[in-house]
């Protein structure tokens, strides 16, 4: 047909497939990532779409009460997405939403709304993580509320200079096997994401939830600190997860549920979970190494990134769930070494994972991804990448060249029956973007380009910093 009339009757086949493609994401095959053989699935959005997720978290830890969440505002995500950031993970704190047993604070869920509302407007997806450090404030931190905490006069001594020494102290510990244990801490912690759920499973800006941050347990006499760590997962963190996910799904349908291993898995020590019974579970292990948290040097030769990466695919491997890295990004991140650790780290999490989310999105110092202007801090600016954010399709291979500024996509377009447009997320600059195959680049908007294709076609996309 004419090449005008192929044109208007391809946009208008792509918008019709929107409008008719089934609502329930599904994982589908990751194709040929690195060290997987192509077995880890990948996240697919609502259109059927293989999704990638790129961002960082969110949080306000120093806040709590009338005050909490009062620091995260909508510039954090009209920044984030203006860098080409397209993910959000919002720390969620347990004591502030029921700081009094079946208290339920609307205060604290009409911020965490308001905080939705503005990720939707920047068009950036939200994981609620349900976080807690160093069990909660009974010990200092955040996360599990006191009347929640039983450490049955167990010893507890604050090490505020090594703080997560502290999740090895005799009370904590024990305030976790009550966690796990007590059956009356069962129904409230089951009940809280219950009410949690319930006032955002149909905001459109969520994706998802992370069930607990960091879990930990209870180290018995005579195991080192991995075979307790397996033995934590199997036997505690493995009920604890699909208990949670039956509250869950007694909500929310459709959402993703995020599970976590212990901290463990950072030193390359595969998780000892099993099974959770939910057909949308995503895998979200933390990515940080003990010696670099200390502030040591990226050490290239010790082989750290390469035993990280061997260990954390074989969960999703065994299992077929998705990869999301929930934390990571060292707090030193001006040492000699450190540029090649983010190119290191950047390319090995896109071999396997569906996305990551770095520690943190903040304006300062510290673990802080920008400094007060908003400008990258050092080394930083590694993590903003060319992407898609979304592929119609099978994706077949992605490459990107950052000496050179270039980037490519290959993908199979999908049939008749999925959805047609891709999008692409670029970083601020200026890129040019072409697509060989039966495919049109369609618009190109703040970093933003979107690819229609021809159904059953092969299609190339290039983009390249001029």
């Amino acid at each position: 047909m004419p090449r005008t009339t192929w044109r208007t009757t391809l946009l208008v086949s792509a918008l019709v497939a929107a409008l008719l493609a089934p609502t329930a994401a599904r994982a589908e095959p990751r194709a040929g990532a690195a060290g997987t053989g192509g077995g880890i699935p990948a996240l697919t959005d609502e259109h059927g779409r293989v999704l990638t997720l790129r961002g960082w978290n969110v949080e306000d830890k120093a806040n709590r009460g009338d005050a909490a969440l009062s620091a995260v505002t909508e510039k954090h995500f009209r920044d984030m997405r203006a860098k080409g950031f397209n993910f959000a993970r919002l720390l969620v704190f347990w004591d502030d939403l029921e700081p009094r047993p079946g208290r339920y604070s609307q205060t604290y869920l009409r911020k965490i709304e308001r905080i939705l509302d503005w990720a939707e407007k920047h068009d950036v997806k939200v994981l609620l993580d349900a976080h807690q450090d160093v069990f909660g404030p009974a010990f200092g931190h955040r996360g599990i509320p006191e009347w929640a905490t039983r450490t049955d006069g167990l010893p507890f001594t604050p090490r505020p200079d090594d703080w997560f020494s502290e999740y090895f102290e005799p009370a904590v510990q024990r305030a976790f096997t009550h966690l796990y244990e007590d059956e009356d801490l069962r129904r409230v912690q089951a009940r809280m994401w219950r009410v949690l759920v319930g006032r955002f499973d149909d905001h459109p800006a969520v994706l998802g939830y992370d069930l607990i941050n960091e879990p930990m347990g209870e180290v018995r006499e005579g195991e080192d600190l991995a075979t307790a760590a397996r033995r934590i997962e199997r036997d505690q963190l493995t009920p604890l997860y699909n208990r949670l996910a039956d509250a869950v799904r007694s909500v929310d349908r459709d959402a993703w549920i995020f599970v976590e291993p212990t901290p463990i898995v950072g030193e390359g020590v595969p998780t000892g979970l099993g099974r959770i019974d939910d057909p949308k579970v995503v895998y979200a292990p933390h990515f940080y190494n003990t010696g670099m948290e200390a502030g040591a040097d990226y050490d290239p030769a010790a082989g750290w990134i390469e035993s990280y990466e061997r260990a954390v695919t074989r969960y999703p491997e065994q299992y077929g769930v998705p990869v999301v890295v929930g934390e990571w990004g060292p707090l030193n991140n001006s040492l000699p070494n450190m540029n090649r650790f983010y190119r290191d780290a950047m390319s090995s999490l896109g071999r396997y994972g569906s996305g990551w989310a770095g520690y943190v999105w903040c304006y300062g110092g510290g673990y802080c991804a920008v400094d007060g202007t908003g400008a990258f801090r050092t080394n930083k600016e590694l993590t903003a990448e060319p992407y898609a954010e979304a592929v119609a399709g099978r994706v077949r291979s992605t490459t990107y060249d950052p000496a050179a500024g270039v980037y490519r996509l290959a993908y199979d377009a999908a049939g008749r029956r999925g959805s047609r447009v891709t999008e692409l997320s670029l970083p601020p600059g200026d890129w040019r973007v072409t697509a060989r195959g039966a495919a049109l680049v369609l618009r190109k908007d703040r970093g933003r380009t979107w690819i229609l294709a021809a159904p059953d076609t092969h299609v190339t996309v290039t983009a390249t910093r001029r």
